[in-house]
């Protein structure tokens, strides 16, 4: 397991749990080390203990020898930097799972194409995603997941290993679909934060969710994804679950911004990495190529990166003209 963030953590205990050996790696070597005395992390999965068959590494080489499976769960501004540093501490290493939510920063890429570019098209590729708290998945509460990619033995695999009782994974070879709810959701949370945060209510909330759906289904289907995806767990399951609790970073970070908060001042009181931040520029720049119209994708733009009030960019939104819902 690469990253001991919450995720990666929580990921590394759930394995652990279902009785594979685990190493986990972080780019912290002091961070590990307290986390390793601990048998806890304690800043961001306080009470957790690490079970006995997960191991700390906090050498980079030292993690990747002789593991089956490889996965990776960092920001994904990090995400290219990572792969390659994974690529030169194992050489040959022909498969590669991830679960970061999230395009490149400044190419606006899948993360699939990111590994293919760097360990090459024929490696084997999957993404777990879905509507995950790390901390509820840390402390075994019911949770459902997806894992798509490709080939098909690879991801089967993958899901076996991540599969328990309060732990159900499904499977899916719409990797496009997947990969562009995961990042898509972190946008659409914001504006939701935005919108309770102004106190506009439960309507508007469930209005942006629905609207947001069809925003992300209109882009996915215009990049190759399934409009089915966008229904499932990595779609409509994940968007709901961003939106609605305050466990979301994103959300948070939203209702920051409509209490006033400076963008630079919402995230550091969020305290993690705020996805939705960095991927709202992608996610829009990616949906002008393709001439998608994402109206409330394009309205948190412009509130982060243009400095549009939160109450302005809703009265945009609300002074739209009717159209069919179709559209």
């Amino acid at each position: 397991m690469i990253g001991a963030g919450s995720w990666g953590t929580a990921l590394a205990v759930l394995l652990a749990r279902n009785g594979a050996a685990v190493r986990l790696w972080g780019r912290d070597p002091q961070a590990l080390h307290s986390l390793d005395h601990a048998r806890c992390n304690q800043r961001y999965l306080p009470g957790v203990a690490l079970p006995s068959e997960l191991r700390i590494s906090v050498a980079l080489d030292a993690a990747l020898r002789d593991a089956d499976d490889v996965l990776l769960a960092v920001p994904s501004h990090a995400f290219r930097d990572v792969v390659a540093a994974v690529a030169a501490a194992r050489p040959g290493l022909d498969a590669v799972a991830w679960a970061t939510k999230g395009l490149e920063p400044g190419s606006g890429r899948f993360l699939s194409d990111i590994v293919a570019d760097v360990l090459g098209t024929g490696c084997a590729r999957a993404l777990l995603s879905g509507p995950t708290f790390a901390a509820e998945v840390a402390r075994g509460l019911p949770t459902a997941v997806t894992v798509a990619g490709h080939p098909d033995a690879y991801v089967r695999r993958l899901a076996a290993r991540f599969h328990r009782d309060a732990f159900r994974v499904y499977t899916s070879d719409d990797l496009v679909g997947v990969q562009l709810g995961g990042a898509v959701k972190n946008v659409l949370a914001i504006a939701a934060g935005i919108a309770d945060g102004l106190g506009l209510g439960a309507n508007t909330r469930a209005a942006l969710i629905t609207r947001g759906l069809a925003e992300v289904t209109r882009l996915g289907v215009a990049l190759g994804g399934r409009s089915e995806t966008f229904v499932g767990l990595a779609g409509l399951g994940d968007l709901l679950l961003t939106c609605t609790d305050d466990q979301s970073r994103n959300r948070r970070f939203g209702i920051a911004l409509a209490r006033g908060a400076s963008v630079q001042d919402a995230a550091a009181r969020v305290g993690q990495v705020v996805e939705g931040l960095g991927n709202a520029r992608e996610v829009c720049a990616l949906a002008q190529r393709q001439g998608v119209e994402m109206p409330i994708a394009q309205q948190v733009h412009r509130v982060l990166f243009q400095g549009v009030e939160p109450g302005a960019a809703v009265r945009a939104l609300l002074a739209r003209r009717s159209r069919t819902e179709a559209d």
